[in-house]
């Protein structure tokens, strides 16, 4: 592991954005050469990514049915035929 990088106070609220959210690793915060504190990044939980992926799946859906006329109620009953279909060929034991 490398050594911990250490920014002053000034520097950390000038560039907070730079520091708090494009940096990944903790930072030593200093005031005349003194450390004051300690930041360290939170990274989103697994569930959180899931959840943003899942919107944007469903905004890009969305603008999918809508540009092509299909509805919501076409596809499940689309759906609901085929998955009739594949049980009347299986074989009943």
């Amino acid at each position: 592991m490398s050594e911990m990088q250490s920014v002053g106070i000034r520097d950390f609220r000038a560039n907070l954005h730079k520091y708090t959210v494009e940096n990944q690793d903790p930072i030593a915060v200093t005031s005349h050469g003194r450390h004051i504190g300690y930041y360290i990044p939170v990274k989103p939980s697994p569930k959180e990514a899931d959840f943003e992926a899942l919107r944007t799946a469903s905004r890009l859906l969305e603008a999918m049915l809508k540009k092509s006329g299909v509805t919501e109620d076409e596809i499940v009953a689309e759906f609901d035929a085929l998955r009739k279909q594949e049980r009347q060929k299986k074989p009943q034991p």
